[in-house]
């Protein structure tokens, strides 16, 4: 199989999935709400894509308080990050076309 389709992760390629990473990743850490809002869902649809991304080992949840207030924060850990680097990669790969594929000269 040399297509470069199947080195697509299939974790990340879920739409929400990968606008919660694209979210993640100019930060060390983000609020649960601000990913919530920003990727425009419910908390219950929320937390369970950042359970499948948890499991993968892409995120790192973090529960706190901020006063008397429950807080969690979500980031994207270093697996995570080389995860998305690498799916954007081959996303791109795929938008270029088969003259950019390597050998194809």
């Amino acid at each position: 199989m040399s297509h470069p389709r199947h080195q697509l992760d299939a974790v990340i390629h879920n739409p929400t999935r990968f606008s919660i990473m694209a979210a993640l990743l100019p930060a060390d850490k983000v609020e649960f709400r601000f990913v919530r809002e920003t990727v425009e869902i419910t908390d219950s649809v929320l937390s369970q894509h950042v359970t499948t991304l948890e499991e993968a080992g892409y995120v790192k949840v973090t529960k706190g308080q901020v006063g008397r207030r429950p807080r969690t924060w979500l980031a994207a850990t270093r697996a995570g990050r080389r995860a998305f680097a690498k799916h954007l990669d081959v996303l791109n790969q795929l938008a270029a076309g088969p003259s950019a594929a390597p050998g194809s000269n």
